[in-house]
C-alpha cells in the first residue's frame, strides 16, 4: 500500500491527499514510465546524462498549467543542450500534442502519466481523489539525484520559476 500524505496540499483551500513519498534534495530520483504517445513509453534512463527540469501540472488545459508550461518552454532554449525540460500531466498524449501545436510549444517535452499514475505515485504527487498529479517542480542532475523540489501547498498557485531555473543553472 502506497504512503498517503494529508495536510500538505489544497485545491482552493480544500485539503487533498497525496499518494507516495515526500522526496527531498539529495534523494535518488525514482524511475518512471511516462507515455510520449499512446504506445511510446519513456523512462528516466531515456534522459541519462542530462539535467532534467520536471514541471508537473494537473492539466495542460488550465490557466496556471498553460502559463507554467509556456514559461518553461520560453526558458528551455536558454538552458543549453545538456538540459531537458519535461512537463508531466495526466492529460492524454493526444490532448498534449494538440495543446503544444496550438500554443507553439517546441522546446518542452510533454509526457503523460495517464496510464497508471506511475510518475505521480513514485514522486509523491498523485492526488488520491482526483487521479491528477499535483503541481510541482523537480530538478534532477546528470546522475539522477534530485537537486531541487517544490511541491506547492495550493494547486492553483504558480511555482517559483526563478528558484527552479537557478537550480538548473547551478548544474550546467
Amino acid at each position: 500500500m502506497a504512503q498517503e500524505r494529508t495536510g500538505v496540499a489544497t485545491l482552493k483551500g480544500n485539503p487533498l491527499t497525496l499518494i507516495g513519498p515526500e522526496l527531498k534534495k539529495g534523494d535518488q530520483a525514482p524511475d518512471f514510465q511516462l507515455n510520449k504517445s499512446l504506445v511510446d513509453v519513456v523512462t528516466l534512463k531515456d534522459f541519462a546524462g542530462k539535467v532534467k527540469l520536471v514541471s508537473v501540472v494537473p492539466s495542460i488545459d488550465t490557466g496556471v498549467c498553460d502559463a507554467q508550461t509556456r514559461r518553461f518552454n520560453e526558458e528551455a532554449g536558454k538552458l543549453g543542450d545538456n538540459v531537458v525540460v519535461l512537463t508531466v500531466s495526466v492529460d492524454l498524449p493526444f490532448a498534449q500534442a494538440r495543446w503544444c501545436g496550438a500554443a507553439g510549444i517546441d522546446k518542452v517535452v510533454l509526457l503523460s502519466d495517464y496510464r497508471n499514475n506511475n510518475f505521480g505515485e513514485a514522486y509523491g504527487v498523485l492526488i488520491k481523489d482526483l487521479h491528477l498529479d499535483f503541481r510541482s517542480i523537480f530538478v534532477i542532475d546528470e546522475k539522477d539525484t534530485i537537486q531541487y523540489v517544490e511541491v506547492l501547498s495550493e494547486m492553483t498557485e504558480h511555482p517559483n520559476y526563478e528558484e527552479a531555473l537557478n537550480a538548473v543553472k547551478a548544474l550546467v
